[in-house]
């Protein structure tokens, strides 16, 4: 089991030596671990064999920082979180006029494995339900379900960064058990909806619900959807930014079933679940959640996994309808006597991370733009560098004069960060002309000169 506060970086793999995000996450998880409501599923038998006790949380930056705790690295098989990047290569091998005519987009307010098939047509709801990721998985290309599913396997691996094996025993459970899901093939295959042969449709979407992922894998892929399709790990560029648009349309309307309206409304974020107790969230252009808790409601969701995801979002403050407020237009400076530059566009993301001369036993660290969440993690990247234990600086200028917002959630991240620092005996101070007191852990000055004067003279006397 990994332990709140460890969270390796895609940068410096397991050398940080204190995570505020890692913490929080932990925080969470030991809030809901008691929490034992909820059952196994069983009627796939090899499901009913998780561990209930089991339960982790992980998440993954765009910058492709990983942070885990609990069981964020056992093994379970993705069942449904596979169906929106099945629907996204669908989208990319079909086109999105051939699939939406074959597979709607609407919320169909039932069970997953309910009938819901548009009249005349067959058509299903939307592909997050099993009738509908059946027929999805039917458009991708390959020349029979061997292949079809290669494609899929690969495109899942690369989303994870990792490649991906298959469980063969829940997949011959799946085999066995799965008359209801052949059943909703028949259907649509009577309604002329479904085209394809219904064992090799059914076989293939029995296959990819059996792949094997971690926690830390589903934080990794619904990444690469908030980072525009781009894997943050490995750098790759999995999905088209269209793709992922719709892709993240769909989930935030539909991924969590007939539990989608009121996740919306608690969560705020597009989400996926699986029956074999996963969860994926993704906040856009941040960060990837993916949790693993096997005891489900009578919805199919996770109940830790629910639960915690609600933490997380009202924690971090991220539900998408949340106004952040307007903010100035950012600009990149570099200054002589700057150590590093982490500029951040209106929404917070990093845009260049620059090198300048260090003065000898001062470092300093200008930040500019809206600091949220992705913008402070890379803050806190930065100061981690700044002030390892090979290269420690005496003291830390953190220049905030150019930041035009600072999210509470940044501000609290970067308070710990800087407790954690100056614990080590580094100290930090901040500058900001507008004497804002925008982080609340360190002495402010109006300008860098001051700062600069009073950690190289009288900084130990703070």
């Amino acid at each position: 089991m990994t332990g709140a506060g460890q969270g390796p970086s895609a940068a410096s793999p397991d050398a940080l030596p204190f995570d505020p995000i890692g913490d929080a996450l932990g925080r969470i998880r030991t809030e809901f671990l008691d929490d034992h409501r909820g059952e196994v599923a069983d009627y796939i038998p090899q499901l009913g064999e998780a561990d209930p006790a089991a339960f982790g949380l992980a998440l993954v930056g765009v910058a492709g920082s990983v942070y885990r705790v609990g069981e964020a690295d056992v093994p379970f098989t993705i069942q449904s979180i596979s169906k929106p990047f099945v629907y996204a290569l669908a989208l990319a091998d079909a086109g999105i006029d051939d699939v939406l005519g074959r597979v709607g987009v609407e919320p169909s307010g039932e069970a997953f494995n309910a009938i819901s098939l548009e009249p005349g047509t067959g058509r299903p709801s939307n592909p997050m339900i099993n009738a509908g990721a059946i027929l999805t998985t039917s458009l991708v290309r390959g020349t029979g379900p061997d292949e079809r599913f290669e494609r899929i396997r690969d495109l899942l691996s690369r989303c994870a960064g990792r490649v991906l094996e298959v469980d063969d025993a829940v997949f011959r459970s799946e085999h066995e058990t799965g008359d209801r899901n052949r059943a909703l093939a028949y259907l649509m295959r009577h309604a002329g909806s479904l085209t394809a042969d219904v064992e090799a449709a059914v076989d293939t979407y029995f296959r990819q619900c059996s792949v094997l992922v971690t926690a830390v894998d589903l934080a990794t892929m619904a990444a690469t959807l908030a980072n525009g399709g781009v894997n943050p790990r490995t750098g790759e560029e999995v999905l088209g930014q269209s793709a992922a648009e719709q892709v993240l349309t769909v989930m935030a309307t539909c991924g969590m079933y007939d539990y989608s309206g009121e996740w919306l409304f608690r969560v705020g974020l597009p989400a996926k679940s699986g029956v074999s107790g996963g969860v994926v969230a993704v906040s856009p252009s941040q960060f990837g959640i993916g949790l693993y808790s096997p005891r489900l409601d009578g919805r199919g969701n996770s109940v830790r996994g629910v639960a915690a995801s609600e933490a997380i979002s009202e924690r971090f403050t991220l539900h998408l309808m949340h106004q952040v407020g307007r903010t100035a237009p950012t600009f990149e400076r570099v200054a002589p006597d700057v150590g590093l530059v982490v500029a951040a566009d209106d929404q917070g993301t990093s845009v260049s991370v620059g090198d300048a001369p260090r003065n000898a036993d001062v470092a300093v660290l200008a930040v500019q733009g809206y600091l949220e969440f992705a913008s402070a993690e890379q803050a806190l990247l930065a100061l981690r560098t700044r002030t390892d234990d090979t290269d420690s600086p005496e003291a830390l200028i953190l220049d905030l004069g150019h930041v035009t917002r600072c999210h509470p959630v940044a501000a609290a991240l970067l308070d710990a960060m800087i407790e954690q620092i100056e614990s080590r005996g580094v100290t930090v101070v901040t500058v900001d002309r507008r004497e804002r007191r925008l982080l609340a852990s360190s002495a402010e000055f109006t300008t860098r000169s001051e700062a600069l004067a009073r950690c190289r003279g009288g900084w130990r006397e703070r």
